[in-house]
C-alpha cells in the first residue's frame, strides 16, 4: 500500500523549510524548487500543495501570524490579572509579553527576519498588501491589550492617550526588530530588552508612588 501522507503535516513541513531557506538566503530566493529541496521533496510533490511561490509565501506568512497570535494570546491569558502584581512586576510581565515580538532567540529571530523580508516585498506586490496590513493591525492590537492590562492594574500613568502610546510602543518594537536583525552586534538581545524596559518605565508609575 502507498504511504499515507498527512496533508496538514506536509504543509507545515514545507512552511518550516521555506523559513529555513528564507533565513539563510532571503525570502525572494525561496523558490518552489529551493523549498522542495530543503523539505526533501520533489518539485511535483510540492506543486500538489502550492501552485506558485506567491501562494506558498502567502500560506507561510499567514501560518506564522496565526502561530504567533495564538502563542501571544495564550501567554497573555496565563499572565491573568495584572493588578495581582506590584507595578515593577507588571512592567516585567509587559516586557516579557512584548518581547515575543522581538528577535531575542533563534526562533523569534527567524520569525522577525522572514517577516521583515515579507513586508519589504509587500510594499511593491499588491498580492501581499492585505496580509501585511493584518500583521501591522495585529501587532497594534496586542500592544493595546498589554497597555490596557497595565492601565486596569493601576500601573499606567494617568493622562496618556492610549492610541498614541500604542503607536509609540509598536514603532519602538518595529525599530528594535529591524536594528537587531540588521545590526545584531549593535542591538543585541540585552539592548533590545533594556530599551523596551526603559520605555515602559517611563509609561508606568513606580512602586510606592501614587498616580498624579
Amino acid at each position: 500500500m502507498p504511504k499515507r501522507v498527512d496533508p496538514v503535516a506536509r504543509r507545515n513541513a514545507v512552511v518550516d523549510a521555506l523559513f529555513r531557506v528564507a533565513v539563510r538566503e532571503g525570502l525572494q530566493r525561496a523558490s518552489l524548487r529551493a523549498v522542495a529541496d530543503e523539505a526533501g521533496l520533489n518539485i511535483g510533490s510540492l506543486r500538489h500543495y502550492f501552485d506558485s511561490q506567491q501562494e506558498l509565501m502567502t500560506f507561510a506568512m499567514r501560518s506564522m501570524l496565526d502561530r504567533l497570535g495564538e502563542r501571544l494570546l495564550a501567554r497573555l491569558a496565563d499572565a491573568g490579572d495584572f493588578s495581582r502584581h506590584s507595578r515593577d512586576e507588571q512592567r516585567r510581565l509587559a516586557v516579557d509579553l512584548l518581547g515575543e515580538l522581538l528577535p531575542l532567540d533563534e526562533r523569534r529571530r527567524a520569525e522577525v527576519t522572514v517577516f521583515l523580508d515579507f513586508i519589504v516585498t509587500a510594499r511593491t506586490n499588491p498580492a501581499f498588501t492585505e496580509l501585511s496590513h493584518r500583521a501591522a493591525a495585529d501587532e497594534r492590537a496586542l500592544v493595546r491589550r498589554v497597555l490596557d492590562r497595565l492601565d486596569a492594574g493601576g500601573a499606567l500613568r494617568p493622562g496618556r492617550d492610549p492610541d498614541v502610546e500604542t503607536e509609540r510602543l509598536a514603532s519602538l518594537l518595529d525599530g528594535l526588530s529591524l536594528a537587531a536583525v540588521l545590526h545584531p552586534d549593535l542591538c543585541d538581545e540585552t539592548r533590545c530588552t533594556a530599551a523596551l524596559d526603559a520605555h515602559l518605565s517611563e509609561l508606568l508609575i513606580a512602586d510606592g508612588r501614587r498616580a498624579a
